[in-house]
């Protein structure tokens, strides 16, 4: 990540640098000195400090002296934990955060992380910290697989190497639920509240999964502390966001030369953001509304259409675009036949929405195109594609048995049944980007370029794979992914023949096959 873009002519950004950085750059204008950290946040990436610390960034400067300022954390001994903790302690935790359009760049310094604790150096400090009176809410961004979460079933994976550790050694967790639950058990003993815990990934319900996974583990550490999270305890479901690329060398040069920073960890993301929140909270909490967070009693519709449209088409976009030869979003949406066939996913999918509150899906689905095709959103491919184990049943199955069901009901009272279904009811592009995911899995492109498979479940995943070859079937039949829906013939078929196509003429030749069928 470093990439000495230091020079005489970059300030190195910390606190005492700030009023000498660039009149084009937005500084805080609020004393973070007179912040406490109400908020714990864990995972701090660049969604984290693109989206949720940007909102709070903007509260405090409605609201100085706040008590909702944020101690970041990071769980995991991984070099990415490591940078980001060197980033921020060396830069007072604040950071550069660079919203890109086509038209323009702007910059602002965020300061809403007042203090960031690496776990691995300190565990202890972390479960402190949660365990804190002033500690009031608990933020994730874990990613979809960090959850414990069975597919195929729904329920807890108990059996995860890192539950057992956790419930074997209590004092000394490494997993999200390992220390929530220290903390909660401290402060239960305290006779203090518990917090309230906010998921803001990309899961349907994220919400209700994670307080159903959370207090599964604190019933097999405590009957009674279960219990008490259970009756005491929040967890409100969200909706966020915003695409946030992850940051590259060229972007912390690019925020050297264009605006005088020394940053070793900027961000970048997109013009656009939204955050629909539950208002189901605990202990408080800050008033969202002023800055632009929408609060409402059902987040359901609006996950429903973030997930199945942007999250379901970042997946298509990512397995077809690397399996064509792309590297960026913006390239695979520059050609006319990927920009196609992510708009016929999306209507595809459509019918499967709610009615989603003051939202336009047609507009929508429009802004969804131009946001994957900004050009300054140098969004990477691998991104969009690691962990396709934990990805591909929250953004695409669900979609794929309504349309399953809804096919159903309408063969059975429908006499021209054959025309309804396939109006209605086609799965041509939720299959084929199984069928892409497949291919993909094979660990090449359509060059016979080599591909990277990133996800935690890589080995059983191209094994699969490829023991079918054009066959899906040993894939599908991963029912901690998949559950039962290898039994529908109609699926198993459709992403056959896809999967058959991608094999005989590739990426492109496939997709010129499917879109002429629409």
């Amino acid at each position: 990540m470093n990439s000495n873009t230091s020079t005489d002519s970059t300030i190195k950004l910390n606190e005492a640098s700030l009023t000498r950085l660039p009149g084009n750059v937005r500084i805080p204008k609020y004393d973070r000195r007179k912040i406490t950290n109400g908020i714990v946040h864990i995972g701090v990436g660049g969604f984290h400090k693109s989206h949720q610390a940007l909102y709070l960034d903007d509260y405090f400067h409605q609201h100085p002296g706040s008590d909702w300022g944020i101690c970041g954390v990071g769980l995991l001994d991984y070099d990415y934990d490591r940078r980001m903790r060197d980033a921020l302690q060396s830069q007072d935790c604040l950071y550069t955060l660079v919203e890109r359009s086509p038209s323009s760049d702007r910059a602002r310094i965020i300061g809403s992380i007042t203090r960031y604790l690496f776990a691995p150096d300190n565990r202890q400090a972390v479960i402190e910290a949660l365990a804190d009176p002033k500690c009031r809410i608990v933020t994730l961004t874990i990613t979809e697989s960090g959850y414990y979460i069975i597919e195929g079933s729904g329920e807890f994976d108990v059996n995860h190497p890192t539950i057992q550790h956790d419930l074997q050694h209590p004092d000394q967790p490494i997993g999200t639920y390992g220390f929530l639950t220290a903390a909660l058990e401290k402060r239960r003993k305290q006779g203090l509240a518990p917090f309230t815990v906010l998921s803001c990934d990309n899961i349907q319900g994220n919400g209700n999964m994670v307080g159903k996974m959370l207090t599964t583990f604190a019933q097999m550490r405590d009957p009674d502390l279960g219990r008490w999270i259970t009756e005491q305890g929040a967890f409100p479901n969200c909706m966020v966001d915003r695409i946030t690329p992850m940051t590259t060398p060229p972007d912390i040069k690019m925020v050297a030369e264009q605006f005088g920073i020394d940053d070793a960890f900027p961000g970048v993301a997109e013009p656009f953001i939204q955050w629909v929140i539950e208002d189901t909270f605990c202990a408080g909490r800050p008033d969202w509304e002023s800055v632009g967070v929408q609060m409402t009693n059902d987040v359901h519709p609006y996950e429903m259409m973030k997930i199945r449209l942007l999250n379901a088409s970042h997946l298509l976009i990512g397995y077809l675009g690397s399996l064509a030869g792309y590297t960026y979003v913006y390239e695979v949406m520059a050609d006319p036949l990927f920009q196609q066939a992510v708009a016929d996913l999306m209507d595809e999918v459509t019918p499967t929405l709610q009615p989603v509150p003051g939202i336009d899906l047609d507009d929508y689905k429009k802004t969804l195109i131009e946001r994957f095709s900004n050009p300054k959103i140098r969004d990477q491919l691998p991104r969009l594609c690691l962990n396709g184990s934990a990805k591909i049943p929250k953004f695409l199955l669900g979609s794929i048995r309504d349309k399953l069901e809804l096919g159903g009901a309408i063969a059975k009272r429908c006499c021209d049944s054959e025309a309804a279904l396939k109006e209605l009811a086609q799965i041509d592009y939720l299959s084929l980007t199984i069928a892409a995911w497949c291919r993909y899995l094979n660990g090449y492109d359509d060059q016979n370029r080599p591909i990277l498979i990133d996800d935690p479940l890589a080995d059983i995943l191209t094994q699969q794979a490829r023991l079918g070859k054009t066959d899906p079937t040993p894939l599908l039949s991963i029912f901690e992914i998949f559950g039962d829906l290898v039994q529908s013939p109609r699926f198993v078929e459709t992403v056959a023949d896809k999967l058959s196509s991608l094999h005989e003429v590739g990426a492109k030749g496939t997709l010129g096959r499917v879109c002429k069928l629409h």
